[in-house]
């Protein structure tokens, strides 16, 4: 089963791709039913693909041996599950002999681009992470992946950027350094290597969602003017109220193209980032962020616990307690109505 360049197609013109969790039995063992069903909810909800494989996944998946199989499974249930084209995006990680394994599987899987990592590269010269991604980018088209230092990314400076847009077999960036400055780099490396039209921008700032998706983010290149922006996101906080989070999507991306952006929309970046702040624990560094999101999808009946495979992984004190706060003052973001209304046919 291999891609046929559709998935591509969307992800260029910029869509809403949730980051997939793990639905884990209290046995810390994949539980089909469920992730299938979590598959299925995104699907309907409106996504425009499906990232599996990443850190909403658990990198821990390759370390317990789940990673081809989680990967299947999203593939498999969604071509079941529609005939919409979708843009998949596997996760890939670790230094370049396994990231490329990783993209092998993939493409073999019907996967369309991944999502390469750079964790593993912690510490090595920027010539060495250059040639780590144009190596992986020989075996499927490249997604760059700016993690954000907490939950174990690198800083890379915006010649990095530059350096990487010109790589051919780069096709989008996840920006999620959650960082202005470091925001910033991205975009303009990207102008600056004048790869502002081949290259698809999503946001991965799970805490600026709204405003990274209605900024025009503008650089001078040879004395003229070039805008760079966003067209999409790629988001762990898309793991919930995701049928929401694409009528939000769509909102943004009418707006990114009017002269002015409503004063109601752009309250709703702060709104948006209050909960995320719950979802994520931001109170705790972050040590909370799956857990959290799985909090939501348990308390929807989608998840059935909110169990990582990292036994220590889990609600941080008070974290529950924040959860409650934006649930009550933001419920008009939920999508619980759409939840209730088919999650049984989900898990049927």
């Amino acid at each position: 089963m291999m891609a046929d360049g559709k998935g591509l197609d969307i992800l260029a013109a910029g869509t809403v791709i949730p980051a997939h969790p793990l639905a884990l039995t209290a046995a810390r063992r994949l539980d089909q039913r469920r992730q299938k069903a979590l598959t299925r909810y995104y699907i309907d909800a409106g996504s425009g693909g499906l990232a599996v494989g990443v850190h909403t996944t658990q990198f821990a998946i390759r370390e317990v041996g789940l990673y081809r199989e989680v990967l299947e499974l999203a593939a498999t249930t969604a071509a079941q599950w529609s005939d919409r084209p979708l843009a998949m995006v596997a996760g890939l990680a670790g230094k370049t002999r396994q990231a490329a394994a990783e993209a092998d599987t993939a493409r073999l899987l019907g996967y369309d681009a991944g999502l390469l990592s750079l964790a593993a590269m912690k510490g090595e010269h920027a010539d060495a992470i250059i040639e780590h991604c144009a190596a992986v980018a020989e075996h499927i088209p490249v997604i760059g992946f700016y993690l954000q230092p907490a939950v174990g990314g690198i800083n890379l400076d915006a010649a990095f950027w530059t350096r990487f847009a010109a790589i051919p077999g780069v096709v989008a960036i996840k920006v999620a350094p959650f960082n202005r400055y470091r925001t910033l780099d991205v975009m303009r490396g990207v102008a600056e290597a004048g790869a502002e039209k081949r290259i698809a921008l999503y946001t991965g700032n799970d805490d600026h969602i709204v405003l990274d998706l209605v900024t025009p983010f503008t650089f001078m290149r040879e004395a003229k003017p070039v805008t760079v922006r966003f067209t999409g996101g790629l988001l762990g906080h898309w793991s919930v109220w995701t049928r929401s989070a694409v009528d939000l999507f769509r909102r943004c991306r009418a707006a990114a193209g009017d002269d002015a952006v409503a004063a109601d929309l752009l309250a709703l970046d702060a709104r948006v980032t209050d909960c995320n702040s719950a979802f994520f624990d931001v109170a705790n560094n972050f040590h909370g962020c799956i857990a959290g999101c799985h909090e939501v999808l348990r308390r929807q009946g989608l998840l059935e616990g909110i169990w990582c495979l990292d036994p220590g992984e889990g609600l941080s004190p008070g974290q529950s307690s924040e959860i409650d706060r934006v649930l009550r003052q933001h419920s008009d973001l939920a999508d619980d109505a759409f939840v209730k209304a088919n999650l049984e046919r989900w898990l049927g």
